[in-house]
């Protein structure tokens, strides 16, 4: 009697698992043959193969054709289960965001909250009722949290390092808010003369754009107040001569509009660009690629118009 050895699954030929089913179903080489579209002898090739790899006959040829060795029984009930189990595996995944209770863990700004936030985490929690999100702010070490596993998007306002996934969002652009009875407040504009000419309410988040402009041009502003909130601000703004730059995308959060006017800011600041980034290695997520598709709905629908 042949005696099967002891194997590891990296020995095994996988590639004999179709014909091992069709042999133990059809119980007949040649229909096992034709279920497979091979020819009869790539049949009978894998069947030698087979009883090789069991160490036993598995088909035994009789007066009214083959019939299964008790070994070839118990295996074709083992299939059964072992087939189901691989057609799982194999099979592509799916996100269901109705049903399932996924964690979201995305970084943002206090632009993108205020822009962004409420209309997302809406939207997030109709579609998917059982997910959690988690918000947490921009900083140093957040590009370190996407390498770790610990952040899955990021809603950034520059380029990301090339070794990161993005997406590109929506496009703001900069605005100049003063009080109503701030002098510049009697124009439609402001050039980047007058921008220089007042003292500013910054935020120190950070405005590369705007920035990098001043830098090149060898001038700078004056900075009389810095907070590190933008939804603060315009409450600040009655009664100063403070100008605050923003983007325009925030100026539906404000307060009170009778009591503060909104400028285009100096053309030579040009348009703001916001992206989602994520990892690579999240590219072919479902539970991700809703994430993302979700971002990108909520940025398009919540984009303010002109």
């Amino acid at each position: 009697m042949m005696s099967m050895p002891n194997k590891h699954i990296d020995q095994v030929n996988l590639n004999l698992l179709p014909p091992l089913v069709a042999l133990l179903e059809e119980r007949h080489v040649s229909r096992a043959a034709e279920r497979l579209r091979l020819s009869q002898p790539a049949m009978s090739r894998a069947l030698q193969q087979l009883r090789r790899s069991f160490g036993d006959e598995l088909l035994v040829r009789g007066p009214d054709g083959y019939t299964l060795t008790p070994r070839a029984q118990r295996i074709r009930g083992q299939l059964a289960t072992t087939v189901t189990h691989l057609e799982r595996l194999f099979a592509p995944e799916t996100f269901d965001a109705a049903t399932a209770a996924q964690s979201f863990r995305l970084a943002v700004s206090d632009y993108t909250v205020s822009a962004l936030g409420p209309a997302l985490v809406r939207t997030i929690l109709t579609q998917s009722p059982n997910a959690t999100v988690t918000c947490e702010p921009l900083d140093e070490g957040i590009f370190e949290k996407l390498d770790a596993g610990t952040l899955d998007l990021l809603i950034y306002g520059r380029a990301a390092p090339d070794r990161y996934r993005s997406q590109h969002l929506f496009t703001d652009r900069f605005v100049c808010v003063v009080a109503a009875e701030h002098p510049l407040a009697r124009g439609t504009s402001v050039s980047l003369t007058q921008y220089l000419r007042w003292p500013h309410l910054n935020i120190d988040f950070g405005q590369p754009g705007v920035d990098r402009v001043l830098q090149a041009s060898g001038a700078a502003r004056r900075t009389a107040v810095s907070m590190p909130y933008y939804v603060l601000g315009a409450s600040v703004l009655p009664g100063t001569e403070l100008v605050l730059t923003v983007p325009a995308r925030l100026v539906p959060h404000f307060g009170n509009p009778a009591q503060t006017r909104v400028l285009p800011a100096p053309r030579e600041f040009g348009d703001l660009h916001f992206y989602a980034v994520w990892h690579p290695r999240l590219d072919g997520d479902p539970s991700h690629r809703w994430l993302r598709d979700t971002v990108r709905t909520v940025a398009a629908t919540t984009a303010p118009a002109g």
